[in-house]
């Protein structure tokens, strides 16, 4: 039992907040002492059929304040013991049902050996069931008022809440218990017809997407929050669809991944992201990290600056390694990093470290001066039609750059090289660098066991200079969207997704193979253009101008002698890769004419001799 808990946040004086609170203790205690002594007196009365006369009436009250004073002693050594719990809430109401069945038992325990009783047994029995109801009643009561009181206030914009789980549960009483909520609940939806008649805090559910119009009539809602837990995102777009014609604006709330670190907020409420559209958002809820290994470690990650680097840094920050250290050429980005994660950024800090993987030897002495045990290298090159037009640059920093980091790092515990899904079956010289890569990996892995490998993504939503930032740049500036062909597909990942996998692959990856995640189904490029387009607020044309040199129409996840094995994770696809000896690149000139240093390239991604036998999953 809690009575304390009864007292009221206060912005006073702290010697009016204990005046407060004492005086809600002193209320709570009233209420229990009347309670007592109502149930008692109720039970008596049955018991003598209403004929008490003044000296039974003594005794039953009397009693009744024994368990009274009973009740608050065991409540507050169940407060010290245990802690307190909100007035109200089902904690108190249960250690509220322990002190009185505790009290009840005690003045059983002494009527039952009397000769002569004060009163009769059924009175402690009875009477305590009814002092409980009361007591109960009244907390609930007070709770229910609190609850009202707290609510948005009346000019809080009316809103439906579609799809009850357990997200939109914590949702909808985040709302309610928000005076300066935006938003006020007025409704519920959801599709299951075993939820149709459900009430959650007192709403109700209205029925399923076909009944949004009318919801919308008879509550007056103006908006529609749409909870994200595991959905489709084609159901997405139909509630949302029907949401907009019902003329009420639509919001959603992200997965309940991505709220498991906090309390469901008010502010976690926000527009629809074409992210959320594609339907990738569900699919990094599946992925976990369950034994990182970065505890206690010393992490680096090059390219740290990067969309898939600093979504790294701010990841493996959250699993308390021993030092991280952030490597990047571009100043800039390293302090935007450091903004990201501190909340400061003086650039003061060992933690950051000033760089280009192109400078072997400056890249040997940082990491024989620093010593990481695990290494994320992520620094590359990645734009296809510049890398297609400048590959001597590809070679400088995707191949040799690359080569530098593992040699420097060949005797960490762990490296995991960032490739892409364009290295499977490459026709660019983006693809054919990245290969190059992954066989270098591969070859490092020979050498120190299972520590090395290499992972590879799809394109990332929303990364810096992705086609969605392209799209979106394009209609604000008002001009056409330019898409390369009507039938082009990728596949995407959200950066959660990316930087899941690196970590799984730091976790169960084995040493020589290329870890792919399933990226379910691949998205048309048009579509996504369309939908972007259909949400401009003007008139948005698309232009299509043909492949680039270099670009595929379709990409693949699999070389031509790669399968698709998943023996560790049901999402997580592991292919061997053939090892390329840096002895090998001697012939590789990033300064010869283009044509050349691109057959050379493709020429190293041919395997020569038998792939490695991976080990058994461990």
């Amino acid at each position: 039992m809690d009575h304390a808990s009864a007292a009221e946040p206060s912005r006073a004086t702290p010697h009016r907040d204990w005046v407060t609170r004492r005086a809600a203790t002193l209320s709570l205690l009233t209420v229990d002492l009347l309670a007592w002594c109502a149930g008692f007196m109720a039970a008596a009365w049955t018991r003598y059929e209403f004929g008490l006369t003044t000296r039974q009436t003594s005794l039953v009250l009397g009693s009744a304040l024994v368990c009274a004073i009973l009740h608050a002693g065991i409540g507050q050594c169940w407060l010290t013991v245990r802690g307190r719990h909100p007035v109200g809430s089902v904690g108190e109401a249960g250690a509220v049902a322990g002190t009185v069945t505790l009290a009840t038992a005690a003045m059983l325990a002494a009527l039952l050996p009397m000769a002569y009783r004060p009163v009769p047994t059924s009175t402690p029995l009875l009477g305590g069931a009814l002092a409980l109801l009361v007591m109960v009643s009244v907390r609930v009561a007070y709770r229910q008022h609190r609850d009202r009181r707290d609510r948005p206030v009346r000019a809080a914009t009316r809103t439906l809440v579609y799809g009850v789980d357990a997200a939109s549960e914590r949702l909808v009483r985040a709302l309610l218990g928000d005076p300066r909520s935006r938003y006020l609940p007025v409704g519920l939806l959801d599709d299951d017809p075993e939820k149709c008649t459900l009430r959650l805090h007192g709403l109700r559910v209205l029925g399923g997407r076909t009944a949004i119009q009318e919801a919308v009539r008879r509550t007056r809602a103006a908006t529609v929050i749409f909870s994200m837990a595991g959905s489709d995102p084609e159901l997405l777009r139909d509630v949302r669809r029907r949401t907009l014609e019902a003329g009420a604006a639509f919001k959603v709330l992200p997965p309940v991944r991505e709220l498991l670190e906090r309390p469901v907020a008010v502010t976690d409420v926000r527009d629809l992201q074409l992210t959320d559209l594609l339907g990738r958002a569900h699919r990094a809820a599946e992925l976990t990290v369950e034994r990182s290994g970065l505890a206690g470690r010393r992490v680096l990650v090059t390219g740290a600056g990067g969309s898939i680097g600093a979504e790294l840094c701010r990841q493996i920050a959250r699993y308390d390694p021993g030092e991280l250290m952030m490597l990047d050429r571009d100043e800039s980005a390293l302090h935007a990093l450091q903004l990201s994660l501190h909340g400061r950024a003086l650039l003061d800090g060992p933690e950051l470290i000033l760089a280009d993987i192109r400078d072997a030897a400056g890249i040997a002495r940082i990491v024989a001066d620093r010593r990481p045990d695990v290494v994320f290298h992520a620094a590359a090159l990645k734009h296809l039609p510049l890398l297609q037009r400048h590959p001597g640059e590809a070679v400088k920093t995707n191949v040799l750059g690359t080569l530098a980091v593992l040699e420097a790092c060949r005797d960490v515990a762990r490296f995991v090289n960032i490739s892409t899904d364009k290295a499977a079956r490459p026709t660019s010289v983006l693809g054919y660098s990245k290969r190059v890569t992954e066989r270098l990996t591969a070859h490092y892995a020979q050498e120190a066991g299972d520590a090395f490998l290499s992972v590879r993504f799809g394109n990332v939503l929303s990364s810096r200079g992705s086609v969605l930032n392209a799209f979106r740049a394009q209609i604000e500036a008002g001009r056409p969207v330019t898409v390369t062909h009507p039938d082009v597909t990728r596949y995407f990942m959200t950066v959660q997704e990316a930087v899941h996998l690196v970590l799984l692959a730091a976790s169960i990856g084995r040493g020589g193979e290329a870890l792919v995640l399933d990226m379910g189904r691949p998205v048309r490029i048009a579509d996504v253009a369309r939908r972007l387009a259909a949400e401009a607020p003007h008139p948005t044309e698309i232009v299509f101008t043909g492949l680039r040199p270099g670009e595929k129409l379709h990409e693949d996840l699999f070389g031509a002698d790669e399968t698709d094995s998943r023996p560790l994770h049901p999402l997580i696809s592991h292919v061997p890769v053939p090892a390329l000896d840096p002895g090998d690149l001697r012939d590789l000139d990033p300064y010869a004419d283009h044509e050349e240093v691109i057959e050379r390239l493709a020429a190293l991604c041919t395997a020569s001799g038998p792939l490695p036998v991976l080990p058994l999953p461990r």
